[in-house]
C-alpha cells in the first residue's frame, strides 16, 4: 500500500511539472545586459523577462533584404521600459549587440514602439526558431535586416 501512493505520488508531481512547463515560458539561460550611458547597468535574465509585462506588435511589416517581405506578430517588453530601469535618460542612439558578434546603431527616433521580442505571433522564439533567439530586437520603424536576432547587450549612447 505504501509502494503504490508512493508510485501515484511521482506520477502526480511528474504530470504537474509537465503541465507547468506547458503553458509558461521555456527555461532558457540567456541574459540582457544593458549598459552605456546609464545611470544602473542592469542584466536581465530571460526567466526576468518573460515574467515581465508583454506588449504586443501585431501585423509589423518585416521589410526583409532578401526574399519577401512578411507580415508578423510579435510579443515582449517594451525597451523603453527596460531602458527606464537601467536608467538611461536622453540619449541620440543605442548600439544592440548580438551573441555572434553582430552590432548594429539605431537611433532614439527608430526605437519609437521597440520591443525585445519573446514571442513571435504567440510561440516562443526559443522553441520555434533557436537560431533566431530566444531574444530579438524588434524595432518596427526600420527595416527587419536592422532587427537584432540573439540579442545580448544594448549600450545607450549619448
Amino acid at each position: 500500500m505504501k509502494r503504490r501512493r508512493g508510485t501515484l505520488f511521482l506520477i502526480l508531481a511528474a504530470l504537474l511539472l509537465l503541465l507547468t512547463a506547458c503553458g509558461g515560458a521555456p527555461n532558457v539561460d540567456w541574459e540582457l545586459t544593458i549598459s552605456g550611458d546609464v545611470e544602473d547597468p542592469t542584466t536581465f535574465t530571460y526567466k526576468e523577462l518573460a515574467k515581465m509585462e508583454q506588449v504586443s506588435l501585431d501585423e509589423i511589416l518585416m521589410e526583409k533584404s532578401t526574399g519577401e517581405d512578411e507580415i508578423r506578430s510579435w510579443s515582449g517588453v517594451e525597451l523603453s521600459e527596460l531602458l527606464d530601469e537601467a536608467g538611461a535618460g536622453e540619449f541620440s542612439t543605442i548600439t544592440a549587440l548580438a551573441a555572434d558578434g553582430y552590432a548594429i546603431e539605431v537611433t532614439e527616433d527608430e526605437l519609437e514602439s521597440a520591443i525585445v521580442a519573446l514571442k513571435d505571433h504567440e510561440d516562443w522564439i526559443a522553441n520555434t526558431t533557436p537560431d533566431k533567439g530566444p531574444i530579438r530586437l524588434v524595432t518596427p520603424e526600420t527595416p527587419a535586416n536592422r532587427w537584432v536576432f540573439q540579442l545580448t547587450e544594448i549600450q545607450v549612447n549619448q
